[in-house]
C-alpha cells in the first residue's frame, strides 16, 4: 500500500502556499506525510511546479511536480507509485491531523470490504440549498442523505489508475472512480480532520494539537 500526498495547490484563499506554513514548528505538509507513514510502504509527495521540496522531501520517499489542476497533480503522483502496489491512498496535504485509525478504516473497506474505493464522511449539519446563476434557490436538499467527504481516500490501485487514464477532471478521486461504475463506500469521518483553507483554520489546528 502506497500513499500520494497532494500538496500542489496554489493557496489562493490562504494567501500563500498553506501546505508549507508552519504548524507546531513543522510544515503542514510534513504532518500530512507523517500521517500516511503508519499504514504505507511508501509515500509520494506532489508539490507545485517549480517548488523545492527541501533536502528531506518532508519525509516522503518520492517527490514529483504537480500539474495545472488537482486531478492532474494526483495523476502525476499515482504514476510515481510502484506497479506492485495493490492499494493507493490519496491524501490532501491540507489535512495534517488525519488519524491512523482513519487511514485504517478506508484501507480496510477496500482490502477486506470489497469496495473499489472508500472515503471518510461526516454528517452535514447545515441546510443545503441549490441556487442558479442569479442566486435564486432552485432546490433544498435532504441533508440526511448528504455527507461532507474528507481525505484520506483509499482505492484499488488498478481501478484508480484506470480512472485517471480517462483524462476527466473532478474535485476528488472518488468521483472519477464512481464514474467507472465502481463501488465507493463511506466510512465515518473525523471532525478533527479539518482542512486548512484559511489562516483561521491553521489557528484551529494549532489549538487541536495543543489539546
Amino acid at each position: 500500500m502506497w500513499s500520494v500526498v497532494v500538496a500542489g495547490g496554489s493557496g489562493q484563499r490562504f494567501g500563500t502556499l498553506k501546505q508549507f506554513a508552519l504548524l507546531g514548528e513543522r510544515p503542514v505538509v510534513e504532518w500530512a506525510v507523517a500521517a500516511c507513514r503508519g499504514s504505507s510502504a511508501g509515500v509520494v509527495l506532489v508539490v507545485p511546479p517549480g517548488s523545492p521540496a527541501g533536502p528531506s522531501g518532508y519525509g516522503a520517499d518520492v517527490v514529483v511536480e504537480g500539474g495545472a489542476t488537482r486531478t492532474e497533480s494526483v495523476c502525476h503522483g499515482v504514476a510515481a507509485v510502484p506497479e506492485s502496489a495493490e492499494v493507493i491512498v490519496v491524501h490532501d496535504a491540507a489535512r495534517p491531523l488525519a488519524s491512523e485509525e482513519l487511514f485504517r478504516a478506508v484501507i480496510d473497506a477496500v482490502t477486506t470490504g470489497g469496495a473499489g474505493g472508500a472515503v471518510p464522511g461526516v454528517a452535514v449539519s447545515d441546510t443545503i440549498k441549490v441556487v442558479d446563476g442569479s442566486r435564486r434557490v432552485t432546490a433544498t436538499l435532504d441533508r440526511s442523505a448528504l455527507v461532507a467527504v474528507q481525505t484520506p481516500q483509499a482505492f484499488d490501485a488498478a481501478l484508480l489508475r484506470r480512472a485517471h487514464a480517462g483524462g476527466s477532471e473532478a474535485t476528488d478521486d472518488a468521483a472519477l472512480v464512481e464514474a467507472l461504475g465502481a463501488t465507493v463506500r463511506v466510512v465515518p469521518g473525523d471532525p478533527r480532520n479539518l482542512k486548512i483553507t484559511t489562516p483561521a483554520d491553521l489557528d484551529t489546528a494549532e489549538h487541536l494539537l495543543r489539546g
